[in-house]
């Protein structure tokens, strides 16, 4: 008969063997997933050769032509992808209809209105390990996707005006980007559509000086389902409030269609999160009481606003 300790340490000694599986199993999988990367960074690397990378402009001159010429803007970035792609999102799913206007308004050239791209195409080393990782590796596998969809023809601009602290390495020019941010605002009476609990600029400085607020909500995830309404409600706006959007690939198209009705539409997306991370000087992605963060819990433990300033800029609910 064997005794109690035995059977405990035969428990052990299967537990060990066990955890020592799954590590060879996980390191497989690892050295798998690194031989793929490095031949599809090889292949992108052949790519780049034969193929003329988009233009890109940076964010100060994104910045200088919406301060100097009061362009409107939309911004493309993974997510805007994605969804071309007819791929769900994490807060919008696929839509074909929403696809054609994603893809149809990455080529639109008219003056006053600025297609953003991310700035990734030619050079990642100002970015720091994690988003400079995740884009090599985004390209590595769709760089010519990228291509196919762009316009050879066409000079864009930067997406990451509105992310213009967390991703970068050297974060000495964020206080200046963001300084020239509110600029865009400063003296304007301004119109936010926004997520319910995105609530930009509550609890920080972003949109002091402005001249007034008004907010329009809607959902906080598959806006785009809504579109018809939201849009309908933006167009009661008197023209020459400034339009700043904050409803993830949604606002990409409502940017063009309002700019289309002669407002000055901002498709400024993450702008306050990357502001609140600048604030707190943090070097990851970390949730902000009270906000809805895609990126970092979403909107899972975000309660009701108690803000009597920012509920009384509620000018409706979609």
């Amino acid at each position: 008969m064997i005794s109690k300790e035995a059977e405990g340490r035969k428990l052990m000694a299967v537990v060990k063997i066990k955890h020592r599986l799954i590590i060879i199993w996980n390191l497989m999988f690892d050295i798998k997933d690194e031989i793929q990367y490095q031949y599809k960074t090889l292949i992108d690397r052949v790519i780049r050769l034969f193929n003329r990378s988009p233009e890109v402009k940076t964010i100060d001159q994104t910045l200088d032509e919406i301060l100097n010429n009061s362009a409107s803007i939309c911004r493309y970035g993974d997510g805007e992808f994605k969804l071309m792609m007819n791929t769900h999102i994490s807060f919008q799913q696929a839509n074909e209809n929403l696809a054609e206007r994603l893809r149809a308004i990455l080529k639109a050239d008219e003056p006053g209105f600025l297609v953003c791209l991310p700035d990734v195409f030619e050079e990642l080393s100002q970015f720091h390990d994690e988003p400079r990782n995740y884009w090599s590796r985004h390209l590595s596998n769709y760089r010519l996707q990228w291509y196919r969809l762009l316009s050879d023809k066409k000079v864009y601009y930067n997406s990451f005006l509105s992310r213009c602290y967390y991703p970068f390495q050297n974060k000495s020019e964020s206080q200046r980007w963001f300084n020239r941010l509110k600029l865009i605002w400063l003296h304007r009476d301004v119109v936010i559509i926004e997520g319910k609990k995105s609530r930009l600029g509550v609890g920080n400085d972003l949109f002091e000086g402005t001249n007034s607020i008004e907010r329009i909500l809607v959902p906080e995830e598959d806006a785009f389902n809504s579109y018809d309404k939201i849009i309908a409600e933006a167009k009661k706006v008197e023209k020459h409030k400034l339009m700043l959007l904050a409803i993830g690939p949604t606002a990409t198209v409502m940017a063009y269609d309002l700019y289309k009705e002669g407002y000055q539409a901002i498709d400024i997306g993450h702008v306050d999160i990357e502001y609140e991370w600048y604030l707190r000087g943090t070097l990851t992605k970390i949730s902000i009481e009270n906000k809805y963060v895609c990126e970092a819990g979403g909107g899972k433990g975000v309660g009701e606003s108690q803000d009597g300033k920012y509920l009384r800029e509620i000018k409706c609910y979609v």
